[in-house]
């Protein structure tokens, strides 16, 4: 019997994807739809709901909707992946929060070459009773490795159609189409006790496949796998491997992150010259266009990051790497899953949080977003050069150790946060890690840069907007009141107009003095510098005065704001990489007219706590958002706000006690 009605809004046909992680399901995915797809959550989950635009060769169905279901290696599993794929075939969940009805089919992705396993869950959706195409995919290395399946036999087995394809090559996809165009309900019932079906699906692999298998390939994939899997040199490769592809994200991701920062300069500098002065200019250039600028500029490490794991993921190594840090981190609750976003997160944690996603069990995902933060991310960078050049001025190796330091602090305070999340907030048994290794094979470009553009899309629409929003809101505290002059600006500018005449150059040093004392006046009494004030006596105990309370306030917005915002409150310029600024920065003075701002103590404190503390609201929102909920970021915003205080206050202490000044 045909398929009945469809699933779908205004009568669109509906069929949903299914299959085990690694059977190239979401490839085949993006061969049959493309850029033509939308990202969103399952209503009420965190789970992506990818929803693709499928052109069917038959006359009426025009252009048909395909859901690519979470992969997991079972339908019964108490898990979320789980649980959305059983909601979504019975009907009883849409993407986007659609009309509610079954899929019109269902297209169940099995591995030609890991067969068996794939049966089981095929004997798990034929229980569904619903319309079902079977894909045999990687047909292509399935042929290179000596595997025959007999189509005919395999769809007599199953009570369904049967394709064999590659979406790899493309190979097959056209009958894939003309099946979903006219599905059909399968008339076998496979036997529904775990053990029964496991034989059934044995059964049925061992009559519809046989296989030659090539002696070289094999030997070249256990080689392999001996040296990816090794405790010693397994632990090697992985090292270099993401030793290089961290190295390639932070040196290739820097230029085209300069060329949208000058590129928004100059956009900032064209609309200013456009739009006549006044609150909407002021908005627009210093609020909007450097709000978008920095949504933006963490597009190319996140695009970078992406693909770069694509890539990994799709030649199989991600798995092996996987099975040999679950070692190292096992003991402190995290899985070996959790090593891709502890890593990402040293680059920028927006793309390590995002790609947690990875991790099935749910205790196991939410401990591991809410550490990565405490990884140092490119942010910090500006933060540490600043602080390690002022302890050690002289000094480039101690300065180089203090670099050091700072990273392993960050791995160590992370590692041990999570060990107390999974003894208390997220307590339950860790899964062993059961891992299935994929076949070894040459990535796809194509489907690594549609997986790319999917997430650069999705951060930019979720993450964006709130980041946007943010931005602006600090650059109004920042920007507002508008106050007078300081009477010696007004007193520079005096003399700078008097002297023009005879010393040109002379009467210009005085201008630039009078700019610069009226930046720091205006940011000493903007809302910001009030609220620096006001917050003081609560960072007093780790050496701050209001100038660097100032900063450390401004800061939460991004980690990199606090030394312009430094640079602009003892300078009254924001060009932190001029020496001169250094300089002044180096000797500025507190109110009372002695006391460095920066002593060793303070700068010993200051360090500490940026090495702990939570100052980026981006990552805030973008947990709350891969969390779930917005409880999870405010828990890992206090957690570590806490942890940093608590530790700066420490090295303040004794740094003073050693006598540092």
């Amino acid at each position: 019997a045909s398929g009945g009605a469809s699933g779908g809004a205004s009568g669109t046909w509906r069929f949903a994807l299914l299959g085990n992680p690694n059977t190239g399901k979401t490839t085949l995915f993006n061969r049959l739809c493309g850029l033509r797809h939308k990202t969103a959550n399952f209503p009420g989950t965190t789970q992506d709901a990818r929803v693709g635009a499928l052109h069917l060769p038959v006359v009426g169905a025009g252009v048909a909707e395909l859901i690519d279901l979470p992969g997991v290696y079972s339908l019964e599993l108490d898990q979320g992946e789980a649980a959305v794929c059983r909601e979504v075939l019975a009907g009883q969940l849409a993407p986007r929060g659609e009309s509610l009805a079954p899929p019109r089919a269902l297209c169940v992705v099995v591995d030609a070459l890991n067969l068996s396993r794939g049966l089981v869950m095929v004997g798990e959706a034929l229980r569904r009773r619903l319309p079902t195409v079977v894909a045999v995919n990687m047909l292509d290395l399935a042929r290179q490795r000596g595997v025959v399946i007999d189509a005919p036999a395999l769809a007599g087995a199953l009570g369904c159609a049967v394709v064999p394809c590659s979406a790899r090559t493309g190979e097959g996809l056209e009958a894939l189409l003309r099946a979903l165009a006219d599905p059909r309900i399968p008339n076998t019932t496979p036997p529904a006790g775990e053990d029964e079906l496991a034989r059934w699906a044995e059964g049925i692999h061992l009559r519809c496949t046989t296989a030659s298998p090539g002696a070289d390939e094999d030997r070249l994939t256990d080689r392999l796998d001996a040296l990816f899997t090794h405790p010693v040199a397994g632990v090697a490769c992985f090292g270099l491997i993401m030793g290089g592809l961290f190295w390639v994200i932070f040196s290739l991701a820097a230029h085209p992150m300069d060329w949208i920062d000058r590129l928004f300069a100059l956009l900032g500098g064209a609309v200013a010259g456009v739009i006549p002065p006044g609150v909407i200019h002021d908005v627009i250039a210093g609020g909007v266009v450097p709000g978008i600028a920095g949504v933006l500029v963490f597009l190319p490490q996140i695009c970078l990051l992406f693909l770069l794991i694509s890539l990994l993921e799709d030649t199989g190594y991600l798995a092996r790497a996987a099975f040999v840090v679950d070692r190292a981190l096992r003991p402190f609750g995290l899985p070996g899953h959790a090593f891709v976003p502890l890593l990402s997160s040293h680059a920028c944690a927006l793309p390590g949080i995002m790609a947690a996603r990875a991790i099935p069990d749910r205790r196991e995902r939410l401990a591991t977003i809410l550490v990565a933060p405490f990884m140092t991310c490119s942010a910090r960078l500006p933060v540490y050069v600043l602080v390690t050049g002022l302890l050690f001025p002289g000094s480039p190796l101690r300065a180089a150790l203090a670099f050091i330091g700072a990273y392993a602090l960050g791995i160590l305070a992370g590692v041990l946060s999570a060990l107390l999340a999974r003894r208390t907030i997220l307590r339950g048994r860790s899964r062993p890690m059961a891992l299935e290794l994929p076949s070894y094979k040459l990535p796809s470009v194509r489907t690594a840069l549609i997986s790319t553009w999917d997430r650069a899309v999705l951060f930019v629409r979720n993450a964006g907007t709130n980041i946007l929003a943010i931005s602006v809101a600090l650059w109004w505290l920042g920007a507002y009141p508008h106050v007078s002059p300081p009477p010696e600006a007004e007193a520079l500018r005096t003399s700078a107009a008097e002297v023009r005449p005879a010393d040109p150059a002379a009467a210009d040093a005085l201008l630039s003095r009078a700019d610069r004392l009226e930046a720091a006046h205006a940011s000493a009494n903007s809302f910001a510098g009030r609220l620096g004030r006001l917050a003081e006596p609560v960072f007093r105990p780790l050496g701050y005065d209001w100038q660097l309370t100032v900063g450390v306030l401004t800061s939460f917005a991004a980690r990199e704001v606090f030394v312009s915002t430094m640079a602009v409150i003892t300078t009254g310029m924001d060009d932190a990489e001029d020496e001169g600024v250094l300089e002044g920065i180096r000797t500025a003075r507190r109110s009372d007219g002695t006391t460095p701002i920066f002593t060793a103590s303070t700068s010993w404190s200051l360090l500490v706590f940026y090495v702990l503390a939570m100052q980026c609201l981006p990552t805030l929102v973008v947990t709350a958002r891969e969390a779930g909920a917005a409880k999870w970021a405010l828990l890992q915003f206090a957690w570590m706000s806490g942890v940093a205080y608590g530790a700066a206050w420490l090295a303040y202490s004794i740094a003073r006690a050693l006598g540092a000044s």
